[in-house]
This record gives structure tokens, C-alpha cells and sequence, in this order.
């Protein structure tokens, strides 16, 4: 509960005047009449009291200038409120302080976003800056210079699809990791037809793994497909429309197969009885679909250029097309395919080696789903639909805007925490089991020179039983050992695989 005479203030005002039903702001802003500054943060997010001296005016231009100033650049925000503010409201504030960097910002976005122009002369012998701080966001590090603001456009993507970044202290920390050396310093530890091995097995543990993220048990042949698919991820970018398509055709059932994106609204739910959904996540309406698909893809063709992190850039398209949820079936096991290849196609992961990122997904599901939750929450609450008898969604009003700019930031620290348990569990999990069962196979053949196909059942009845045979598992397979040659095998078991 807020102290008496605490005033909203920034984004916080804009908000309350105008009734937006804009996403929640990531810096809220109040002005105190006592005390000093002072700043709580929860769940990635920041409430902020100013002292009295703070207060930007009465005027929603004076609460503009110091949203930006002090809350940072919330797109989602200004462009619902900029289809609310009378734009001669706007004009009368920015044209008498065209040129302050604050005002240039918001009369570029607000054409940005909108489509309009406002009756203001192109400014001219001017400084250009930039829209987005580069201290305080990713950005595009090729801007387009707009002559008529004296702006650097930097922002990430075209108004179809506008993500934002953050540089939280967390991003700062993981984007200072050299991804890719870290993995070629591992793998170099280890013979090169290992780390083949290993990979093979990864292939189809990452497979796997992005199916059971979706309850999903794949035919043999689907299976088979998506593993061949990953491992094409390195050769080709699969980021346009006809390449998408062909990913979905690849990996759904063939009944499920789209020739163009869907055109039926869609959603994403429980059943709990019949007739009876729970609903977790609404798509875009698929009127908006082609505009939204059109700008991911531009982003993603920024961002190749950009030099934002590869982790961001993955982290933006691969988020961005699930929450865009382009097709009826396969979204999932795409967004999942496109960090792969993204991450190979800026060159973060060495050649035949690949991150099993769904594993780890998998293996932490609640910051998995958190962090789709992160937006898909907040968006339920401010979304109006209805739900017919047979689960039919409808989407009441535009509700295009929450797509178009969304904020992934938490969903790139995600996916930076999720690279990292790859390289530091999984790949080295890997590696290590396979050196062990070298070890075990070489031990186990010095006493009984057995098939391969022997000794692998041999180890894994072993491993699932502290190390040794079962008396009904040597009875069905092993009845030819003596007690003598068992014994010395399983205690071959146990000390080549004492130290995992």
C-alpha cells in the first residue's frame, strides 16, 4: 500500500490517466512527498520512489520526457497510449522542445509506432542520438539514420515485430561468457570418436526431449526426421516462411502439415472435463499473423548484422515465434530447432557438436515454462475472448500491439542459464559416461571376451542395480559366467564408474 500523497509518476501516471491495459512495465516510477530515493525489485522488476523534487509536472508530455528518462523505453506502453493522447496534445508539448534529445525520442517513436505524422518540421544542423540507450539495451549496432528526428533508429526490429533487450546485471554477467570457447575447451579434453559418440546420442536425447516437453512420443520415423533436422540446423538459415514451413512439414503428423500460416484462431490449453477448457495462452488473431511473421523475420535478418550476443538473437526470434504461434501444430519443437540454428549460424557452437537445450528445458520445466509464463500471464489478463462448447476461441478488439512489442528480456537470461547446464551437465554427463564405459568395456573383455552387444547389457543391468547383477537378470542373459568371472565384472562396473 502506498505512503499518503505518494504520486504516480512516469509510465506509472500514463498508465493510471489514460486507463491502458498495456503489459506490466519493467521500472515503475512514484514521487514521494518525504524521504529519499529508494528502489525495491521482484520477479525482474522495479518499483522506484523519488523524492519530491523529482516530480516532472502536470502536463502527460512532462510524465512522457521522464518515463523515458527514468523508466527506460516501454514500446508496449507508448503505443497504446498514443492511439489514447490527442495528438495535438502531443504536438503542443514536443514542437516548442523539438530539439531535446527526450522530445526527438518521443516524436520519432510516436511516428514509429503509428504510422502518423505528426505537423512538425524536419529538424536540421542538429546532433543525431540515438532512440535506445546502448548502456541500457541491446541494440541494433547498424542503425538507420532518420533525417526528419535527427535519430538513430537502433531499435531491434521493424514496427511489425519491435522486441526490446534489456542489459540487466544478469545479462551483463552472461554475455561476458565466450560461449563457444568454453565448449571447444571441453571437448577438447576428450578423443575425437568419443566426442562423435557422443553426439550421436545427444542428437537423439535433444529429440526426445522436445517432444516430452509437449507430452509427445514420436513415431520412430518423426523421430528420425527431427534428428536429421537438427542436424542440418548448422548448414542453412531456416528463418523465412518457406524454410519454417518446410521445418513444420518435417515434423508434424502429415495430416497436420500447413501450406501457409494458419488461419484459425488458436490457443493453447487444458482440458479438466468435457466441455470444460482452462486456458493458458492466446495467439495473435491471424489477420495479424502475416504482418507479425513478416516482422520476426526482419528482426531476425537485423540481428544477424547487429552485434547483439547470439544467445539474444536466438533468444528474440526462437521466444518470438512461439509467442507468435504461427502454425496449428509444431510451434514448440520449432522455437526449439531455431535456437539451434541460430546459435550455429553465428558460429556459437563448434562444428559436429550441437548445445541439447530442450534437455535442459526438460530437466528445470518450472524455469522453463516461467519463462513463457513471464509474458503469457500478464498478456490472459488484459486479453478479451470467448470460448464456444466445443473449444472454439474467439479474440475480442486488436490485440495486436501485445505482440508486436514485447519485452525478452527474462526469456534471454533463460536461455543463457539453459546453455550453460548443456555445456557444464549434459555434454560433460555425456562425455564422461562414454570414457567410463571405455574403460568398463576394456576391463570387462580382459576377463570374458564377449559381444558388444553383451557387454552393454551387462553394464546397464549393473548400473541400474548399485553395480550389480540381478540373480533373475544372470539367469535370463548371463547363466554361462562363472561366480568367479561375475564378480571380477561387476567390480569392473563399479571402479569404471566410481568416479561419476
Amino acid at each position: 500500500m502506498q505512503n499518503a500523497g505518494v504520486r504516480p509518476a512516469g509510465y506509472s501516471y500514463l498508465i493510471e490517466r489514460y486507463a491502458l491495459h498495456a503489459m506490466p512495465v519493467s521500472h515503475a516510477s512514484w514521487v514521494s512527498p518525504t524521504g529519499g530515493f529508494r528502489i525495491t525489485r521482484q520477479d525482474g522488476r522495479a518499483e522506484a520512489f523519488y523524492p519530491l523534487v523529482y516530480w516532472p509536472g502536470d502536463s502527460p508530455g512532462d510524465h512522457l520526457e521522464f518515463a523515458l528518462k527514468y523508466d527506460g523505453v516501454e514500446l508496449g506502453v507508448l503505443a497504446e497510449l498514443f492511439d489514447r493522447m490527442p495528438d495535438a496534445e502531443l504536438t503542443a508539448w514536443i514542437a516548442p522542445r523539438s530539439t531535446s534529445k527526450y522530445a526527438r525520442r518521443i516524436w520519432f517513436l510516436y511516428e514509429f509506432l503509428t504510422g502518423r505524422l505528426l505537423p512538425i518540421p524536419d529538424l536540421t544542423r542538429i546532433n543525431y542520438v540515438d532512440v535506445l540507450e546502448p548502456e541500457q539495451y541491446f541494440v541494433d549496432g547498424s542503425p538507420r539514420r532518420i533525417v526528419r528526428q535527427r535519430v538513430m533508429d537502433n531499435l531491434l526490429g521493424p514496427v511489425g515485430f519491435c522486441p526490446t533487450v534489456r542489459k540487466t546485471e544478469a545479462l551483463a554477467a552472461m554475455t561476458a561468457i565466450d560461449i563457444r570457447k568454453r565448449c571447444e575447451d571441453l571437448v577438447a579434453e576428450y578423443p575425437a570418436d568419443l566426442l562423435r559418440r557422443a553426439m550421436d546420442y545427444l542428437y537423439t536425447k535433444e529429440t526426445k526431449s522436445s517432444f516430452q516437453i509437449e507430452n509427445i512420443t514420436p513415431s520412430a520415423t518423426r523421430a528420425e526426421r527431427f534428428v536429421a533436422l537438427l542436424a542440418s540446423a548448422e548448414r542453412r538459415d531456416f528463418c523465412e516462411k518457406r524454410s519454417l514451413l518446410e521445418v513444420q512439414n518435417q515434423i508434424v503428423d502429415p495430416r497436420f502439415q500447413e501450406t501457409d500460416y494458419r488461419k484459425n484462431q488458436n490457443y493453447v490449453g487444458q482440458s479438466v472435463r468435457y466441455q470444460k477448457q482452462i486456458v493458458h495462452y492466446v495467439s495473435p488473431r491471424p489477420e495479424d499473423l502475416p504482418g507479425l511473421m513478416a516482422g520476426l523475420i526482419e528482426c531476425h535478418s537485423r540481428l544477424k548484422t547487429s552485434g547483439v550476443p547470439a544467445v539474444v538473437h536466438a533468444a528474440v526470434v526462437s521466444y518470438g515465434f512461439v509467442f507468435l504461434h504461427p502454425f496449428a501444430d509444431g510451434n514448440g519443437r520449432i522455437h526449439r530447432f531455431l535456437i539451434h540454428n541460430i546459435l550455429s549460424l553465428r558460429g556459437q557452437v563448434p562444428e559436429k557438436v550441437m548445445f541439447p537445450v530442450s534437455a535442459a528445458m526438460l530437466r528445470r520445466p518450472s524455469v522453463y515454462d516461467r519463462s513463457l509464463e513471464v509474458f503469457s500471464k500478464p498478456l490472459l489478463e488484459r486479453i478479451e475472448y470467448s470460448l464456444d462448447e466445443i473449444g472454439q476461441l474467439t479474440v475480442k478488439g486488436d490485440t495486436g500491439r501485445f505482440y508486436r512489442t514485447l519485452d525478452l528480456t527474462s526469456q534471454a537470461e533463460a536461455l543463457y542459464g539453459f546453455i550453460q547446464m548443456t555445456l557444464e551437465e549434459d555434454l560433460v554427463e555425456e562425455l564422461d559416461f562414454l570414457s567410463s564405459y571405455d574403460r568398463t568395456k576394456r576391463a570387462i573383455q580382459a576377463i570374458v571376451d564377449m559381444p558388444d552387444a553383451k557387454i552393454d547389457l551387462f553394464v546397464h543391468l549393473c548400473l541400474q542395480n548399485q553395480g550389480r547383477l540381478s540373480h533373475a537378470k544372470r539367469e535370463d542373459f548371463f547363466s554361462f559366467l562363472s561366480d568367479e568371472e561375475l564378480n571380477r565384472m561387476e567390480a569392473a562396473v563399479r571402479d569404471g564408474y566410481s568416479s561419476r
